[in-house]
């Protein structure tokens, strides 16, 4: 435990515009097709919002987050806008798998825009459906406002499970040390215990021995 705090607080030592800079980078990597396979942004994001300690560290981190989540989704738009459908046939999407493009045509078939919002919290979908739904032909001006809710509700979401994991972690080993040392004692007592209980039971036992020994 004490070697997770550790790592915690090393991470938290770091520069916070660098951290930033990096979580940034790969959340707009991760929301934009392709990229997003091999880009952990999501676990970037829970990783780095276990630095956020004060209401201004989230505040920035949501904005930095956000609009990377929606540039990134842009740049997936414009692509399936750009080749249409001939996406589901490239190495790319083959590699992610032709079933999930399916499921983001098909999800966007039955709620419009609302699966742009929906998807943000998908695994891989989420990758998939900006540029299916460029590719489908739904208008820039409906697929913004979808892009833009989802990656505010889906940073904010993660950023507060990062920060509380981080502050939990610290507060379990501050705990866990404390339950050691009442461990320790109950440990000790026992032992005593016991000890005493086997040397009185020994000398029980040796008296009759002594007696008969005499008779």
């Amino acid at each position: 435990m004490a070697l997770l705090t550790d790592a915690l607080e090393g991470l938290a030592g770091l520069p916070q515009p660098a951290v930033l800079a990096v979580t940034g980078a790969l959340t707009l990597a991760e929301c934009t097709i392709g990229v997003g396979f091999i880009a952990p942004g999501e676990s970037a994001l829970l990783l780095a919002a276990t630095t956020v300690t004060n209401p201004a560290r989230f505040l920035v981190m949501w904005l930095v987050v956000s609009v990377c989540a929606v540039a990134g989704d842009s740049v997936g738009y414009l692509l399936g806008r750009r080749y249409g459908a001939r996406l589901r046939d490239s190495k790319v999407v083959r590699k992610l798998g032709q079933q999930h493009w399916d499921k983001a045509g098909d999800l966007l078939r039955r709620r419009g825009a609302w699966a742009v919002f929906v998807a943000r919290f998908m695994p891989v979908v989420r990758t998939l459906v900006p540029a299916s739904a460029g590719a489908s032909g739904l208008s820039y001006r409906r697929f913004l406002p979808a892009s833009i809710a989802g990656a505010v509700a889906w940073s904010a979401l993660h950023i507060g499970i990062g920060s509380a994991a981080g502050a939990s972690a610290k507060y379990i080993e501050s705990v866990f040390n404390g339950v050691m040392w009442v461990v320790l004692g109950l440990a000790v007592v026992i032992a005593a215990v016991l000890f005493l209980r086997r040397r009185r039971a020994a000398a029980t036992v040796a008296v009759p021995e002594k007696e008969l020994e005499e008779v």
